[in-house]
């Protein structure tokens, strides 16, 4: 299974130095040019340490950069006439067709467009789920990420949150 990645995702889980749950993913684990000019190329200018953060783990291969054609996309087509959508999150969904990949995105308007172009997504939360079901992060560890993503600014209903503290208490069963 391929992955394309947004920047919220990219954003939190550098915020909360848990990255590193990316690695367990199958691969090919990409970003369009468009995420990437928008967290790294402009993060870095801004100074933000997790653009730092996502510029080491593209140059160390944890995701790839890749161009996304929309010159010749119906998909491209579509989307580029939904409001809700920056130009990142176009290339987002239409790199995931083009690829019949899973988009990691955590918007409602992304993911409400992905569902009407049936394209698969998957969020921020599900990756530190993932990471805790797989054995790569201690439910406590899981926990401390979804948190600290949280008071980084990261965006989760109270009633989600709550799921998510549920779903990681019985994966620690």
């Amino acid at each position: 299974m391929s992955w394309v990645f947004d920047a919220t995702p990219l954003i939190y889980l550098a915020k909360a130095e848990r990255l590193g749950v990316i690695e367990t993913l199958d691969e090919p684990r990409v970003v369009p040019e468009a995420v990437h000019r928008e967290v790294v190329t402009a993060g870095v200018e801004q100074g933000y340490d997790d653009a730092r953060r996502i510029e080491r783990a593209v140059e160390e291969g944890l995701v790839d950069v890749v161009a996304v054609d929309t010159d010749d996309s119906p998909v491209a087509t579509r989307l580029a006439r939904h409001p809700g959508l920056s130009d990142a999150d176009a290339a987002v969904l239409t790199c995931a067709a083009a690829r019949d990949a899973v988009a990691v995105m955590d918007e409602s308007a992304g993911r409400s467009a992905a569902e009407v172009e049936d394209v698969e997504t998957r969020g921020t939360a599900y990756l530190v789920l993932a990471a805790v079901q797989d054995g790569h992060l201690s439910t406590p560890e899981g926990r401390d990420a979804i948190d600290a993503m949280i008071d980084h600014g990261w965006y989760v209903a109270p009633d989600v949150y709550t799921k998510i503290v549920g779903t990681l208490e019985s994966l620690g069963d």
